[in-house]
């Protein structure tokens, strides 16, 4: 019994020693490709391209989709900051998906909407339209009343009302920078339509001061387990989707902001409403036309533009949105698994495929079970010592290491947070994540496995406080 139980620790930690030699080594590629290409940008100024190319965005009108499911504390900051963009020609569609709160009241009275008659094009099939309604002091502003279908389905709608080559969809909770149009269009504008869909950067804003739509002033939060997620956020958009966005290997842009053309959107089907993660399976959908029909086609992230967003304050609300996210994810990877380390994909099936199920999909599974095997290897005794402690450094190198290193890389090439206190308590609470906001994560996602297996589909609660408000810390 002891020699099969020694068999099973050795073999089990090695396989996890592998595992995350190669995540580690995966990691590590990407972020020198990520400073390789910001470093070419570090000595750029974004506005100089700004205000000499304004008018070749003339021909690039954008229709900016607002769905908003129970949105009224944060529908109206996010219509203004759309109001506020610099961009020559837009339309704003807020679609109003059934809600059960004041949303559809609030949008009506503070933005002056009234009935009209519009004759709709159905490119995509959706829910029923109740109303349509414009502003009477906005006429670029339009609000659809619908019947509840999930956010797919509000997109879609949005789509099938919009007018204009491009659509940007940006959550109901979420504010733009005034230059953030600008700069997610600019590969669009620069490559002649070969780029046909982009995503901007999302960085988290609770706490932050507002006016009319415009994030004024912003400071670190004291609640430590928004701080986690701020840092979370830029090793992921800042190292992983550069470095992807680089070979054309992107398979999520964040539904918060993201344009895409309507032509190639909804020739593609739109957006799926039987999957949670629409915003993924739109991104692979067009992936997979794009190789179909054989054209050079590509999708990006753009690190310039900057979408702020309120990020969960509390762990029942946390839970929810992570086990939500990695369901989705699953739930699209396995929908389009015949393209895994197919070639007919190019590399999109024989890299980005594998990179998403052995690193983003599978991965919480192996380092959950890593954290238990360290726990259980210091109980047996001293002879699985060696392989715990090897273990729990790779661990450190993989969660602390790449934290700080985004976070300074951030500070960096974007300021985002240029006070040294502020660097400092991040770098300082970077430290504490392997001992539990990193096996929460872990746990939580891997919920999400078990929630795709088991067949469960609803949100759960995603309550808002709104970002300006005031919030207690952790």
């Amino acid at each position: 019994m002891k020699v099969f139980l020694d068999f099973c620790m050795w073999f089990f930690g090695g396989f996890i020693l592998f595992y995350m030699l190669i995540v580690i080594v995966s990691y590590c590629a990407m972020f020198v490709i990520a400073m390789l290409a910001m470093r070419k940008r570090y000595k750029l100024d974004p506005s100089e391209y700004d205000d000499a190319h304004i008018d070749a965005f003339y021909s690039k009108p954008v229709s900016l989709l607002v769905p908003a499911y129970n949105e009224e504390i944060g529908v109206v900051d996010t219509v203004y900051s759309l109001l506020n963009l610099r961009y020559p020609q837009t339309e704003i569609i807020i679609i109003n998906d059934g809600s059960t709160d004041s949303t559809l009241q609030t949008v009506i009275e503070h933005f002056r909407m009234k009935p009209v008659d519009k004759i709709v094009r159905t490119n995509i099939p959706t829910k029923q339209v109740k109303q349509i309604y414009e502003s009477e002091i906005y006429k670029n502003c339009i609000l659809v009343d619908k019947e509840n279908g999930g956010k797919a389905d509000a997109l879609n709608v949005g789509i099938n009302v919009s007018q204009y080559p491009y659509f940007c969809s940006i959550d109901g909770d979420s504010i733009l920078d005034e230059k953030s149009l600008l700069r997610v269009m600019k590969p669009i504008i620069l490559s002649d339509g070969e780029v046909i869909a982009a995503g901007g950067n999302i960085r988290i804003a609770n706490g932050a001061k507002m006016q009319l739509g415009s994030v004024t002033e912003t400071h670190l939060p004291n609640n430590h387990l928004v701080i986690m997620q701020i840092i979370e956020y830029a090793r992921a958009f800042l190292m992983g989707r550069i470095a992807l966005s680089k070979y054309n290997l992107v398979l999520i842009i964040s539904g918060a902001f993201s344009v895409f053309s309507k032509e190639w959107a909804v020739e593609a089907g739109g957006y799926s409403t039987d999957i949670i993660g629409e915003d993924m399976e739109l991104v692979v959908n067009i992936h997979r036309l794009i190789r179909k029909k054989k054209e050079k086609k590509r999708i990006e992230f753009v690190p310039d533009p900057v979408c702020w967003t309120e990020a969960p304050q509390s762990l029942g609300v946390l839970r929810n949105q992570r086990r939500r996210w990695h369901q989705g994810l699953f739930e699209s990877l396995w929908k389009h698994k015949t393209m895994t380390l197919n070639p007919k994909y190019g590399l999109i099936g024989l890299l980005s495929f594998p990179y998403f199920w052995l690193v983003e999909c599978l991965g919480p599974l192996v380092e959950l079970g890593g954290y238990i095997y360290i726990v259980v290897a210091f109980f047996l005794g001293k002879i699985y010592y060696e392989v715990a402690i090897i273990l729990l450094l790779l661990f450190v190198i993989y969660g602390v290491i790449f934290s700080i290193a985004s976070i300074l890389f951030e500070a960096w090439i974007l300021n985002t947070y240029p006070r040294p206190r502020d660097l400092l308590r991040m770098i300082l609470l970077a430290f504490t994540e392997i001992f539990w906001y990193r096996p929460l994560t872990l746990f939580w996602r891997c919920e999400g496995l078990l929630r795709f297996v088991l067949r469960r589909s609803d949100w759960g609660n995603m309550k808002r406080v709104g970002i300006g408000e005031k919030e207690n810390s952790v």
